[in-house]
C-alpha cells in the first residue's frame, strides 16, 4: 500500500525531505517504533480525541499516553473524550485503521502536540499501515503542519 497519496503529496509540495521506510507488521505506536528501531520517545503517535464535538488529533510520544482533563484545560474546551472508530475513521480512508499519520490537517483534523515531541530533533510515525513509517526532522514537520502546541503538563498523563 505504501504512504498515502495525499500525504507524499503534501509533503513533496512544500519540500519537506524525509525517508519513508517498512518494518514487520505492528499495531501499537511501540511496537512500531521498536521493529522501526527508533526511540519510543522520538516515535509519534497520534490519538483521536472528541473535543466539544470536534475530533481532534493530539500528536504524542509512543511512551506516553494523553490526558483528558489536561487537554480539555488547554483548548479551553468544556468537554474532551476519545473518540470512537465510528467517529474518526471515515476520515482517514486511505488508511489503516490506528495507523494514520500525524498530519490531521490533510484530513480536516486539527493537530495538538506535545511540547515534549518537539524537544526531539527527528521524529518517525506511522504512515497510513502498520508497516510504513516515515522519519523527518521536527522543525520539519511544525513548519508545514502548523499544530498548536501543549506544553507536557498540558496534556500528557505519564509513561505508559
Amino acid at each position: 500500500m505504501g504512504i498515502p497519496e495525499k500525504l507524499a503529496r503534501f509533503l513533496q509540495e512544500r519540500n519537506v525531505p524525509y525517508t519513508a521506510t517498512t518494518h514487520p507488521e505492528a499495531f501499537t505506536a511501540q511496537q512500531s517504533a521498536q521493529a522501526a528501531h527508533v526511540p519510543g520517545r522520538a516515535f509519534a503517535k497520534s490519538v483521536l480525541v472528541n473535543v466539544d464535538g470536534k475530533i481532534w488529533m493530539a500528536v504524542v510520544p509512543a511512551t506516553e499516553r494523553v490526558d483528558l482533563a489536561r487537554m480539555q484545560k488547554c483548548l479551553g474546551a468544556k468537554k474532551a473524550r476519545l473518540s470512537s472508530e465510528a467517529e474518526f475513521s471515515p476520515l482517514f480512508s486511505d488508511c489503516d485503521l490506528g495507523a494514520m499519520p500525524i498530519f490531521g490537517t490533510l484530513y480536516g483534523v486539527p493537530v495538538l502536540v506535545s511540547h515534549e515531541l518537539t524537544e526531539n530533533e527527528e521524529i518517525a510515525f506511522t504512515a497510513g499501515t502498520h508497516r510504513d513509517i516515515v522519519r523527518m526532522k521536527v522543525r520539519d514537520f511544525l513548519a508545514a503542519e502548523q499544530p498548536k502546541v501543549c506544553e507536557r503538563e498540558a496534556i500528557l498523563a505519564g509513561t505508559t
